[in-house]
C-alpha cells in the first residue's frame, strides 16, 4: 500500500551513487514497497562496480555520469531529470531509512517548502565529524538568522519547483545541503527539521574530512557574503575599529600622538563597513528582481 502523505502529487525519490553496490539494491526495495508509483531515479556519479546494473534491476531510473563529478553535481542531474511536484533526496548507502520517508511528506504537506532530516546524537559517524558539523551548524544559524539542526543532512524533501531556482548556485562537491539550506533561509522559504536516526553507511565514505571540511567553511562564508554581507563585514568592521581605538589609546598615553597605525585600522574599518553597506544593498536589488520573476 502507497503510504504517502501527499498522494495527490507526483513524487520523484533521487538518489545519488558512487560505487554503492552492496547497499542500493536493498534500499531500493525498501523504496519501492513504501512508494511503488514513485519516480525513482539513481544518478550513477562514474561508479566502476555495478552500481547501475543493480539499480536498473531493481527498477529505477539511471542517469549515468561518464566520470565521477561530485555528489552535488549527482543532485542537480537528478532534479532535471525528475518530472515530480516533488522531490526526496536521500543516499544510497544504506544510512537513510526509507521508512522516515513519509514522515518528511507529512511534514511538507502541512505547508513547508523543506523538510530535513535532521540526525539526532548518536548518528554520527564519528566524534570529530559531530563537532565539525556542530561548528557548521552554529555558523549557518548566524548567517541565516535561523537556528540550524543540521546543515549538511542529505535526506530531506522538497518542492521541485524551488528546489530548481537554486540549481546554478549548488557546488559539484559536497557541500550542497549547505548550500540549498542557508539559500532557502536567505529567501524566505519555509524550512523545518524532522528527527531521523541515521545508520551506519555500506561501505567505504568518499568524503575527505579535512579538504571537504575547509570546503564546507568556504561555502558557508560564500553564501553568508552572497545573501547576507553585513554579518560577514560588520564583524570585521568593529574589529579594526577596536584595534584603532586601542592602539591610539596605547600611544596618546605613551607618546602623546595619534600615530599612522590608528588611522590605517579607522580607514580599514570604514572601507569594510562600506564594502558590507554596498554588498548588502546589491543583495536586496537582487531578491526583489527574484521575487518580481517568480510573481
Amino acid at each position: 500500500m502507497n503510504s504517502n502523505p501527499a498522494s495527490a502529487e507526483k513524487i520523484s525519490i533521487i538518489l545519488p551513487a558512487r560505487d554503492e553496490s552492496l547497499a542500493i539494491g536493498q534500499t531500493l526495495a525498501a523504496i519501492t514497497q513504501i512508494f511503488p508509483s514513485a519516480e525513482i531515479i539513481v544518478v550513477d556519479d562514474g561508479s566502476v562496480d555495478d552500481t547501475a546494473k543493480v539499480a536498473r534491476a531493481a527498477g529505477a531510473i539511471v542517469v549515468s555520469h561518464p566520470y565521477s563529478k561530485g555528489n552535488g553535481a549527482a543532485i542537480k542531474s537528478g532534479a532535471r531529470a525528475a518530472t515530480g511536484d516533488t522531490l526526496v533526496f536521500l543516499d544510497a548507502d544504506g544510512q537513510h531509512d526509507p521508512a522516515d520517508i513519509p514522515r518528511l511528506l507529512s511534514r511538507l504537506a502541512e505547508g513547508s517548502d523543506m523538510v530535513v532530516g535532521a540526525r539526532q546524537a548518536g548518528s554520527q559517524a564519528s566524534l570529530g565529524r559531530g563537532v565539525a558539523n556542530w561548528l557548521y551548524n552554529r555558523l549557518a544559524g548566524y548567517m541565516t538568522g535561523h537556528r540550524v539542526e543540521d546543515l549538511t543532512s542529505g535526506f530531506r524533501a522538497v518542492r521541485a519547483k524551488k528546489f530548481r531556482e537554486f540549481l546554478y548556485l549548488l557546488p559539484n562537491g559536497f557541500s550542497y545541503p549547505t548550500t540549498i539550506t542557508m539559500a532557502f533561509f536567505r529567501a524566505g522559504y519555509s524550512v523545518v527539521y524532522e528527527p531521523i536516526h541515521a545508520a551506519r553507511r555500506t561501505g567505504k565514505s568518499h568524503i575527505r574530512l579535512i579538504q571537504d571540511g575547509l570546503r564546507f567553511l568556504l561555502i558557508i562564508f560564500k553564501i553568508g557574503t552572497l545573501y547576507s554581507p553585513l554579518k560577514l563585514f560588520l564583524p570585521f568592521s568593529v574589529l579594526l575599529f577596536s584595534l584603532g581605538t586601542a592602539w591610539y589609546a596605547h600611544t596618546y598615553i605613551e607618546q602623546g600622538r595619534f600615530t599612522n597605525m590608528s588611522a590605517l585600522f579607522y580607514t580599514g574599518s570604514i572601507v569594510v563597513f562600506l564594502m558590507g553597506l554596498i554588498s548588502e544593498q546589491i543583495t536586496g536589488l537582487m531578491y526583489k528582481d527574484s521575487g518580481e520573476r517568480r510573481d
